[in-house]
């Protein structure tokens, strides 16, 4: 008597089953780390991988793009992933560059081998959500500082309505948007308060990573520009084209000569301007808190992470041509993105250091 084999019929189908769930498995960390590979190429393209600070991150899309026409050869992609994360990567080999708004400790650069090359101008705007405020709200460093610090709870508080005498201010508690560890407009706006705040420089300090006494964090940019306006009551900082994108009420900060300037391209420039001249080749210089009576306080460059030795002359060279495309007619595009360019006197000593890259 014959017995039919019935789980030859039944096994194959789920063994199949079963292979193409363990390769699909598979393949989801080796798409993963495709993206770091090195070298990168995708049909004789190399691909250049650069991560770190969502501050830019609408930038380094728009560039993605652009550049892409101009080099169908060389194509870039972008991770936003925070500043001190992309610092992390860069420094470890991975990815081909970072970016960020916090300045490269000392170890980075020379036991590491990072140099930081400014590539635009931001400004870190502090944004607020009062409805039945129409007037421009003027706050200083010192009292941004005690509203971070959580010591000015209300709206109504004395030193604000003592900055804004003519607003009739809300009996209303103040919601505080920060960000969370790692995030380059974190070490902007604290090296802020820092220089204008004794009492915030002891207690916090300048960090990319602060530890806010009060707050509920934001994890992008884009975050907190929808926390900010979503919330009423609310207050938190970001850069200036999510503010003006997002439509968001923005702070007049007060500045070293004592004018409340509301961020602009032309005051974020005029902060550059007045710190960098004459001589142009402050790469890594701090904008914050800068001279000037139109100069915006809350300044800042955005900074690429390179590695200033590479073994991989195609992809060294690769990187270089991005660079100089970022430096000549990449800059027309951070304007369109609503960024501050590099003025020309600046724009020419980092296109200079960028071409001495080996």
């Amino acid at each position: 008597m014959n017995v039919p084999l019935r789980s030859s019929t039944r096994s194959t189908p789920r063994r199949c089953f079963r292979r193409r769930l363990l390769s699909r498995i598979w393949l989801v960390p080796v798409i993963a780390l495709g993206l770091y590979r090195v070298p990168v190429r995708a049909q004789d393209a190399v691909v250049l991988v650069g991560s770190g600070s969502s501050v830019p991150a609408p930038l380094y899309a728009r560039w993605t793009q652009e550049y892409g026409k101009h080099n169908p050869h060389i194509q870039m992609r972008y991770l936003p992933v925070g500043t001190s994360e992309g610092i992390k990567q860069i420094s470890h080999g991975v990815g081909d560059f970072g970016a960020g708004e916090a300045q490269l400790a000392d170890k980075e650069r020379k036991e590491e081998g990072l140099i930081e090359l400014p590539v635009v101008l931001i400004g870190i705007v502090p944004i607020y959500n009062l409805p039945e405020i129409h007037q421009e709200l003027r706050l200083s460093g010192e009292v941004l500082a005690e509203i971070f610090l959580g010591e000015i709870k209300n709206w109504n508080a004395a030193p604000i309505a003592k900055l804004n005498p003519e607003i009739a201010l809300p009996n209303l508690t103040i919601q505080v948007v920060n960000r969370p560890a790692g995030k380059g407009s974190n070490f902007v706006f604290s090296e802020f308060l820092s220089k204008t705040s004794a009492k915030f420089r002891a207690q916090v300090g300048t960090s990319p990573s602060p530890k806010w006494p009060v707050g509920v964090p934001a994890e992008r940019s884009g975050d907190m520009a929808d926390k900010v306006k979503n919330t009423p009551g609310s207050i938190g900082y970001v850069e200036y084209q999510y503010a003006v994108k997002g439509n968001i009420s923005q702070v007049a900060v007060l500045n070293p000569a004592g004018k409340f300037v509301r961020a602009s391209a032309e005051g974020i420039t005029e902060a550059c301007k007045a710190v960098e001249e004459p001589r142009w080749n402050g790469f890594s210089a701090s904008l914050t808190n800068a001279p000037g009576a139109d100069s915006f306080p809350i300044t800042s460059f955005t900074w690429i992470y390179l590695r200033t030795k590479s073994t991989d002359s195609p992809r060294t060279a690769a990187l270089i041509d991005l660079l100089n495309w970022i430096y000549t007619d990449g800059q027309q595009f951070a304007v369109q993105e609503g960024y501050s360019e590099l003025p020309p006197q600046l724009l020419t000593a980092v296109r200079k250091k960028a071409k001495e890259l080996q």
